[in-house]
Parts: C-alpha cells; sequence; structure tokens
C-alpha cells in the first residue's frame, strides 16, 4: 500500500500545530499527533547513527552498510525497505481513522533529517513553515524551561539547529515544496490555505481554517505530543503571538545579548532563504523602542506548574550532590522494583 503523504517542516514552536490542525479539519486529510517515525529510522546505521546506544551502533552501523552492499539493488532495496515500513504505520493509522486519502505528520524533528526524509518519500506534499527565529526561541524558552533563555539555549540551540537545515531544503530543487512563512498564514489565512491545498492536490475546504469547529475529531487532536499551550486556546488562526517576543526582549538585557549572540550564529543567506533577512529581523525590536513594557508573567496552569517544578528540581540536582544521590538511590529502586525478571 502506498500512502499519500503531506510532511509539514518547521521548527519546535514555529506553528506547525496550528498548521496541522487546519489541515486536520479538511474532509480528505488525516491529522493527529505527532508520531516520530522517521527521526529515529534515519539514524539506524545506514544514513547516519545515534552517538549513544545500549549496543555497539558503531558496529552495527558497519555491518548494516555492507550488508545493504550485498542487497540486488543496494541502497535502492534499503530505501524501498524504509518506505515500506512507513507505508504500514501511516496506512494501518489511516485505516483506523476512517480511510481518509492523505495522512499528514507534521514531526518537528523531522527537519534535521530532511535528505533522509526526501529519498524516502519524494513523492510527498512538503510544507514548510517558518518563523521569525526570536519568536520561535522566546516561545521555546516560556513554554519548555518558564523563560529561562540560557537554559533554553543551553539544552537545545534549536535556531542553530533548524534554520540551517531548512534553508538547505528549501535550496533543493526536488522535492517540490511550498514554503508559508507563519506571519503571513495568520494574517491572511484564506490566502495561504487555498495555496497550501492547491499544492497538495485537495479541494479548497475554507471551513477547515476555523480548526476549532471540527467537532470531536479536534478534540482528540489534543492528545499527543505538540504545542502544550497556545492552539488550544484558540480555534482558528491569530496574530495575537507575532510580536510577543519583542516586549520580552526589549526589557531584559541579558535575553537581549543572548538574541543577538543566536542571531550572529545563523548565515545570513540562510535566514534570508526562510523570509527574515537581518536588515529587517531586528525591525519589530526598533519600532518598539522605549514604547514597550515588560510582558506579564502568565497565567499558572497544570502545565506551567509542572515546568517550574520540573526546572526547580533539575536545577537542584545539578547543585546539590546530596540530592543528587537520594535521586540517584531512587532511580535504582524504581528500576529494581519495574524489573520483569
Amino acid at each position: 500500500m502506498t500512502v499519500k503523504m503531506i510532511f509539514v517542516i518547521g521548527a519546535p514552536r514555529s506553528g506547525t500545530t496550528m498548521l496541522e490542525r487546519m489541515l486536520a479539519a479538511h474532509s480528505q486529510i488525516q491529522g493527529g499527533p505527532e508520531p516520530h517515525l522517521i527521526t529515529p529510522l534515519a539514524h539506524l546505521g545506514v544514513w547516519a547513527k545515534v552517538d549513544k546506544a545500549p549496543y555497539d551502533h558503531i558496529l552495527a552501523a558497519q555491518a548494516q552498510q555492507l550488508f545493504v552492499a550485498q542487497l540486488p539493488r543496494g541502497e535502492a532495496d534499503y530505501w524501498e525497505a524504509c518506505r515500506a515500513y512507513c507505508d504500514v504505520l501511516y496506512g494501518r493509522y489511516l485505516q483506523a481513522k476512517g480511510d481518509k486519502p492523505y495522512c499528514l505528520d507534521k514531526t518537528p524533528a523531522y527537519a534535521l533529517v530532511l535528505p533522509f526524509l526526501a529519498r524516502i518519500y519524494p513523492d510527498a506534499a512538503f510544507i514548510v513553515l517558518t518563523r521569525h527565529p526570536l519568536a520561535i526561541f522566546s516561545s521555546f524558552a516560556n513554554s519548555f524551561f518558564d523563560g529561562d533563555y540560557r537554559e533554553a539555549h543551553t539544552y537545545n540551540p534549536i535556531i542553530e539547529r533548524y534554520v540551517p537545515a531548512m534553508a538547505a531544503f528549501l535550496r533543493e530543487t526536488e522535492p517540490p515544496k511550498l514554503h508559508v512563512r507563519y506571519e503571513d498564514l495568520v494574517r491572511n489565512p484564506e490566502t495561504w490555505f487555498e495555496k497550501i491545498c492547491l499544492h497538495i492536490g485537495v479541494p479548497y475546504e475554507p471551513q477547515a481554517i476555523e480548526y476549532g469547529k471540527a467537532g470531536e475529531d479536534a478534540a482528540r487532536l489534543k492528545q499527543g505530543l505538540g504545542d502544550p499551550i497556545g492552539v488550544n486556546s484558540h480555534s482558528a488562526p491569530t496574530t495575537k503571538s507575532i510580536k510577543k517576543w519583542v516586549a520580552e526582549v526589549a526589557s531584559d538585557s541579558a535575553k537581549l545579548s543572548l538574541a543577538k549572540q543566536i542571531i550572529a550564529a545563523v548565515h545570513p543567506d540562510d535566514l534570508a532563504l526562510l523570509g527574515y533577512p537581518v536588515e529587517t529581523l531586528w525591525k519589530p525590536l526598533e519600532e518598539a523602542d522605549g514604547t514597550v513594557r515588560a510582558p506579564k508573567p502568565p497565567s499558572l496552569t497544570r502545565y506551567r506548574l509542572e515546568r517550574k517544578m520540573i526546572m526547580h528540581l533539575r536545577g537542584l540536582s545539578q547543585r546539590n550532590r546530596p540530592f543528587r544521590k537520594v535521586l540517584e538511590k531512587m532511580r535504582l529502586a524504581c528500576d529494581v522494583l519495574l524489573r520483569e525478571k
């Protein structure tokens, strides 16, 4: 079974969940939580390997490459096998959900393995969603690190990782792809959603733009990985988040300094290709100079409270050796208790 695939490519916190909700509200497109099928498959050893694994990953990679070289069509057989693996899983997912003709996957991590993804799904519909890099980073830090820019960047320098990877993909003529800027999509959702439907090859259904009115299916889509905060607060695209980063960076010199370091580490050509040339990238901040106030702390939801506790306990475990030893003993006890044999 060959599955008609749609891949939304974008960095974490770039609006991919919002676009997925819009597309999933279409009568011919089946969306859902991020399955993360492709990333582990890309690192089995033939295309790339992991840096650490509970087995000898270097030896495994060498052995797989030697094995693949002996197949009748060499790597072509390997790519076909990877495609078959994904087609079975995506295909069964479509069957379980009602057999819509198109399957949508918007896992952000795929942006880091795009050459691999393009090899196994050259016929898929690719939609590349970009967003102002500082809006992405600000949202990332606030969503997962309680607003701690330094901690967020240390854990995952997402701008330096995702911008070059996505720019390299956009430079390639194959496979065909549609580049959409988040800011354009939320300002003119009708125009851009029609372009997206045309690119995929499905009829334009304007009612899908108001994804929050899609009924039970929309409620099920809230499960799984994806945007834990923003998208569930709205039923359609909104411009409210476009300049949130400006007030935050303008009111905190340390955050502004780190923001400048992040942008300086990315090649200007890559930023321009994604739609954010250095010449205009700082314009929102310059226009707001002296007119913005520090943003109010976000309301304390259950998710934010959990993140605060995790951040606090993680920091405590790194600074307090006795506390870390207690955690290690607890982990050992849990491993023993949960061990099946």
